[in-house]
């Protein structure tokens, strides 16, 4: 019982160390490489600190190669601007100034709800006060605003959805008290006729509908509201 008490206390600061030589970061902050070592120290530093039996170099001599792995790494990341991008790939917009980025959020394998929750998360629920949203290499998302007039206050709005990717939503629709063929209506203006081409549109309470099509920018309109947009 002494031996694993000694080794697991042993194992712990070496991992410890090992940590904080990689650099103060909280995990969801952490480059690919980065998660990877962790997610195997953690693996590793069990290994001798569960059998007695186990020799403790077993667990100490991959942590200090990892750990020094990952500075090696590190180090000629700095340097090479190739390498870098090869291991912690690049920043991906997934909002511009034409809209959702359709073609990005395929390569990223996300789906439109998927960014709906990270927006939102950020502190943005309208996609028309983006100008540039960024997907940055540590995974975290990045909002760009757009230019607002000081002098003419915007209300707070809440937009709700109504399409997403080739799926209405009924009961946002219901809510509104507008039907599917109208909203149809509206992409058919843009010259959208088939939903299939559309990704993402919601309505706000002052009736103004945001579309962006999987091709091609953004579009906005304004309907009335029977509801008077009561959510």
């Amino acid at each position: 019982m002494l031996l694993v008490f000694i080794k697991a206390t042993i194992l712990f600061f070496s991992v410890f160390f090992v940590m904080r030589v990689m650099g103060k970061r909280q995990l969801g902050e952490m480059q690919p490489v980065e998660l990877v070592i962790t997610l195997i120290l953690a693996e590793i530093a069990l290994i001798p600190m569960n059998d007695p039996y186990i020799p403790m170099y077993y667990g100490l001599v991959p942590i200090i190669t990892l750990g020094t792995l990952h500075l090696v790494i590190s180090f000629i990341a700095k340097k090479s601007m190739k390498v870098r991008h090869l291991l912690s790939g690049k920043s991906v917009i997934v909002v511009d100034k034409n809209g959702i980025c359709y073609d990005n959020l395929k390569k990223m394998n996300i789906n439109v709800n998927d960014l709906l929750e990270s927006v939102r998360t950020s502190g943005y629920a309208d996609f028309n006060t983006i100008q540039y949203a960024i997907i940055e290499t540590n995974g975290k998302l990045c909002v760009i605003e757009k230019e607002s007039d000081p002098t003419k206050p915007t209300p707070a709005l809440l937009p709700i959805t109504l399409f997403v990717d080739g799926a209405w939503n009924d009961k946002n629709l219901e809510l509104t008290g507008l039907s599917q063929q109208s909203i149809k209506n509206i992409f058919a203006e843009f010259g959208f006729s088939n939903p299939k081409d559309i990704l993402y549109a919601d309505i706000r309470q002052d009736g103004v509908i945001y579309v962006s099509p999987k091709k091609g920018r953004y579009f906005t309109d304004t309907v009335s509201l029977a509801t008077e947009g009561n959510w």
